[in-house]
């Protein structure tokens, strides 16, 4: 009798485990993948990372480049990894995954040791950045911009209303946070 040995995810490596694709060959609905489906952001290295449930931005062309932009309040101890590290991945799961997903967003990596906490596995990419195995999509970046934004930025009545109400407290404000696509991973068949 043949024997099959089961691998578990825990025990493969990031090649077994993903493809390359560019980013055209992304199949996704743009306004799925920031609308509906919450990304995990992660920045940081094997040693020291922290992610964060990311819930507003876009992917397309900046300077010509392939790009993503997201909105991170200015606190966000991720925020701060990422201008240190100046990259980071971009993960997007199955919904069998949206409690994990949703905790990452409820609390700070500053204060905790989330990381720990939450039952996903981390991996390294090629690169160096961390995403997780359980991952079905990851989009690397390299940081291009961050942006402050005020409320006299904006141009109609409504959008002011909302920044102004929205921006109570300092920590409350939003940063647009734009990377250069520089890797798209898929789970391999």
């Amino acid at each position: 009798m043949k024997t099959t040995h089961h691998t578990s995810i825990e025990e493969m490596n990031f090649d077994q485990l993903f493809k390359e694709i560019s980013p055209e060959e992304i199949v996704d609905n743009v306004f799925m993948l920031v609308g509906k489906v919450f990304p995990i952001i992660t920045a940081g290295r094997k040693e020291h990372y922290n992610s964060m449930t990311g819930s507003g931005g876009g992917l397309g062309l900046f300077f010509k480049k392939p790009t993503t932009w997201s909105i991170l309040r200015t606190d966000r101890y991720t925020l701060e990894l990422i201008e240190k590290e100046q990259s980071y991945t971009m993960s997007y799961f199955a919904d069998e995954y949206k409690e994990q997903v949703l905790f990452l967003g409820s609390k700070s990596g500053r204060d905790s040791d989330k990381m720990k906490e939450v039952a996903l596995t981390s991996v390294q990419t090629p690169s160096g950045n961390i995403s997780f195995k359980e991952a079905r999509l990851i989009i690397e970046c390299k940081l291009s911009a961050i942006i402050a934004t005020d409320a006299d930025d904006f141009c109609t009545q409504e959008a002011k209303d909302y920044i102004n109400e929205a921006y109570k407290k300092p920590s409350d404000h939003r940063k647009l946070v734009f990377g250069e696509i520089t890797h798209v991973w898929i789970k391999a068949d």
